[in-house]
This record gives C-alpha cells, sequence and structure tokens, in this order.
C-alpha cells in the first residue's frame, strides 16, 4: 500500500480530529437532557429541543455550506465553522436558561453544517480518488461512527465527574487548535471557474430541508411544505445557468444510488441506537452511566470495521463495500429481536449483536461517502461531500422519529421494540439488494472488481 506522506498524515489527523469532534456533538447529549432539562428549568416535552435545535441547521445548510466552501474556498469556510463551533460551546455551557441553550445548539448546528462537508471536500481534493482516498475515507468512518455512539459515553462520564456544561466547553480548546495550526498545516482550494451562487436555489434547498427536518421532528404539516420547497428547487436547478446542485453532479448513478444507501446506513443505524438506549434503560434498568459504557463497546466495533473497510472494499469495490455494510447492519438489526428482559441474557446479546452491527455500519459508512464522490471532479467535490452530509445529517434525524413511532405503537414496550427491530433491518436489507441491483459492480479486463466504476 502506498504510503502516506507528511503533509498528508498531517492534514488527515486534523481533519479526522475534527469529524469525530463533531460525531460526538450530535449524541453527547443525549444522555444529560434529564440533568440539563432540570437544571435550566425545561419542560419534559421541550427537552427535544435541545437535539432538534442542533439538527435543523446541520441538516438544512449542509448542501448551501457545501457549494459556499467551492466557491469560497475549503479551508476559509471549514475554519469559519470551527469559530461557530467555539462560539456556540461558549454559549451553550455558560447558558442560564432554555433559550440561551437553545442558542448555543443552533449555532453548534450551523457549525457542522459549514465545517463538516468543507472538511470531506479538502479530505477528497487531498487524497487522489483510489486506495490511498479509501484508507483515509476508511479511518474516516471509523471516527465518525465511533463517535455517533461514543458520544452517549463521554456526555455520561462528563455528568457524571463534572458537569453537563462541559459537554459543550470539551470542544472549545480543540475548535481554538484548529484554528491556530489550520492555515498552517490545510490546503486552500476552490472552483476555479467562481460561478455565481445561485441565490434561488439556495433559499428554496435550505428552507425545504429546514421544513422538512422541522416536520419530522416537531410537525407534520411542515414535511408538506418541505417537499413543496424541495421541489421549486428542483425546477430552478433545471434553468439555473449556474445551479447550486449541478446536473452533471446529480445525475452520476453513484452519487444517486450512494446516497440513498447512505440515507439507509445512517438513518436505520441512528433509530437502532436510539431504541436500544430506551431497551437498556426502560427494560433492563440501567443507568445512564452504565448504557454509556454499552456504547462504548459498540464505538469499538464500529472503529474496527472503519479500519478493515478499505481492505475490504480493495476486494469487493465500492458498492461491495456498500452492500456489504448494510445487509449486515439490517441482519444484526433483525437479531435483536431477540432481546427480552432478563439483564443478563439481554446485555449479553445487545453487546454482540450490535457491535456486530456497528461493525457493519462503519464498512457502510466508508462505502457510502466513497461511492457518492467517486468520480467526481475537484471542482465539485464541495457539492458532492455536501450532498453526502446533507443525507447524513437528514437520515439521522428521520430515522429516530419513524422508528419511535413504531416501538410506540404496541401496548408492551418490549414487543414494541421487537416489531422496530424488525422493521429496521428489513427495510436496511431491502435497500442493500435494490442498491446491488441498480448499481451492480464492473470488472476490470484482468477480471477483478474495479473500486471505483460502477455500472449506471
Amino acid at each position: 500500500m502506498t504510503p502516506l506522506t507528511t503533509r498528508q498524515r498531517t492534514v488527515l489527523i486534523v481533519l479526522l480530529g475534527v469529524q469525530f469532534m463533531l460525531a460526538i456533538d450530535f449524541s453527547i447529549l443525549n444522555v444529560a437532557m434529564p440533568v440539563i432539562g432540570s437544571g435550566l428549568g425545561f419542560r419534559l416535552d421541550d427537552l427535544q429541543w435541545i437535539a432538534t435545535a442542533f439538527a435543523l441547521p446541520a441538516a438544512g445548510l449542509t448542501l448551501l455550506s457545501g457549494r459556499v466552501a467551492d466557491l469560497l474556498g475549503r479551508r476559509r469556510v471549514f475554519l469559519a465553522g470551527m469559530v461557530l463551533l467555539a462560539v456556540g460551546s461558549l454559549i451553550g455551557g455558560f447558558a442560564q436558561n432554555p433559550g440561551t441553550l437553545l442558542a448555543g445548539r443552533v449555532v453548534q448546528g450551523v457549525s457542522a453544517a459549514v465545517a463538516t462537508p468543507a472538511a470531506l471536500a479538502l479530505l477528497m481534493v487531498t487524497f487522489p480518488e483510489g486506495p490511498l482516498r479509501n484508507r483515509a475515507l476508511g479511518l474516516n468512518g471509523a471516527l465518525m461512527s465511533a463517535g455517533f455512539t461514543a458520544g452517549a459515553l463521554f456526555g455520561g462520564i462528563l455528568t457524571d465527574a463534572l458537569s453537563w456544561r462541559w459537554a459543550f466547553l470539551v470542544n472549545v480548546p480543540i475548535a481554538v487548535a484548529v484554528l491556530v495550526l489550520g492555515p498552517l498545516l490545510l490546503p486552500e482550494s476552490r472552483d476555479p471557474q467562481r460561478p455565481r451562487l445561485d441565490v434561488p436555489g439556495a433559499l428554496t434547498v435550505s428552507l425545504g430541508l429546514l421544513a422538512l427536518i422541522y416536520g419530522i421532528t416537531v410537525e407534520r404539516w411542515a414535511i408538506a411544505v418541505g417537499v413543496v420547497l424541495l421541489a421549486a428547487f428542483a425546477l430552478i436547478e433545471r434553468r439555473a445557468a449556474a445551479p447550486l446542485a449541478s446536473p452533471r453532479v446529480l445525475g452520476r448513478p453513484t452519487v444517486r444510488w450512494g446516497n440513498a444507501g447512505g440515507l439507509l446506513v445512517f438513518a436505520m443505524e441512528s433509530s437502532v441506537i436510539f431504541l436500544l438506549t430506551i431497551y437498556l434503560q426502560e427494560v433492563l434498568d440501567l443507568s445512564a452511566f452504565a448504557t454509556g459504557l454499552v456504547f462504548g463497546v459498540t464505538g469499538a466495533g464500529a472503529f474496527l470495521g472503519g479500519i478493515v473497510a478499505p481492505r475490504l472494499i480493495a476486494r469487493v469495490g465500492l458498492t461491495g463495500g456498500l452492500v456489504t455494510g448494510l445487509a449486515l447492519q439490517g441482519a444484526f438489526a433483525l437479531a435483536l429481536v431477540t432481546l427480552g428482559d432478563t439483564r443478563t441474557t439481554g446485555l449479553v446479546l445487545t453487546l454482540v449483536f450490535a457491535t456486530l452491527g456497528a461493525f457493519g455500519h462503519a464498512l457502510g459508512i466508508v462505502a457510502f461517502f466513497g461511492t457518492a464522490t467517486s468520480g467526481v471532479p475537484d471542482s465539485d467535490q464541495g457539492l458532492a461531500t455536501g450532498l453526502a452530509t446533507m443525507t447524513q445529517q437528514v437520515s439521522l434525524t428521520a430515522g429516530i422519529p419513524i422508528m419511535s413511532a413504531i416501538a410506540t405503537a404496541s401496548a408492551s414496550m418490549l414487543t414494541g421494540l421487537h416489531t422496530a427491530f424488525v422493521v429496521n433491518g428489513l427495510i436496511t436489507l431491502i435497500g442493500a439488494s435494490v442498491i446491488a441491483v441498480a448499481l451492480g459492480v464492473r470488472k476490470d479486463q484482468k477480471g477483478k472488481k474495479d473500486v471505483s466504476t460502477v455500472s449506471a
């Protein structure tokens, strides 16, 4: 395997560290929500806004931010995201009332929307398509998947040992370090043509995504508004001289089906973690800290999956990796239907099946980002990674309400959870089959699987 240069290694450390931190930020407050609520005076039915205030801007602004990074410079936009992260974390960490804390979460969500696609685009232009990029994506997927699950562990430790405020404040020194080192280590890159920004497209897609996420998480009527705005966005892009979402990028089968796979990878696994949180705390009566430790073990499985992913993708191709990851994730979600109300047995089965499912999840993440950005020129990497990040953020938000509704429809909590696990697993497995048929894998002249070329 081609070794990384010193410059590539330093760029990788900075970007992956930030990606890991942003992944943790998504879930680090979940365990601490009851403590935050009692400390700041949140009503019980308002606690969801701690997560929603982050998710709305994180999902709604990613596509726009990715394209802005192409035009203004990816390093510049990435560092702007770090400034926002530090500001939002300080606001949340020193909040004395619900409104101030939610304002901090909004700023954190904007920082995720700004920094994540820019960081991923910098990763793509630093590492050429092929084994080196797959290796970088493998590490990225490992840390991202581990971060989502480890957030609960870190949140529990910080809340119990110090204060929930440190779940915010821990970001500040890291963001400052990146702001100092970033200009020295990270390359600047942008679209050399510098076309004008598609303002009508930017407004309709951002408002449409905001309405869609608001509808999924809070008011169902907003889903219709989001669909109308996104349909208007599609019409605008067909006629725009410099479209925000270039048809030449959206028309690639790898972009379309890669993002479809990513939607399943994130939506289904995030909802499994949510369902398991309910199972561990409400059925097995574990503490928040013990629940965090369980997810720490599954995070280790995810990290291993990300490390193994590049070698597996080198053998079966990007499409094969995505399908395999989804199949593993779906199969072990189905296996969770065996969970019962006996603590010892339930805990052992949870650790085994959730860890193996997390392994498949990490493989799916790596293959998703590789598939959704393969063959895209450097000038459009901000758009491609913005699309992928948008898919990630929307799916992380969308999966939980759907599976929660299924789980709570039954009179028995355990029966409801079993039903949700079955639905989750079947959707994931069916999706894997559809993507396998839609993309397939070409073979090169030597008969080996080509990891970067897929059929239309």
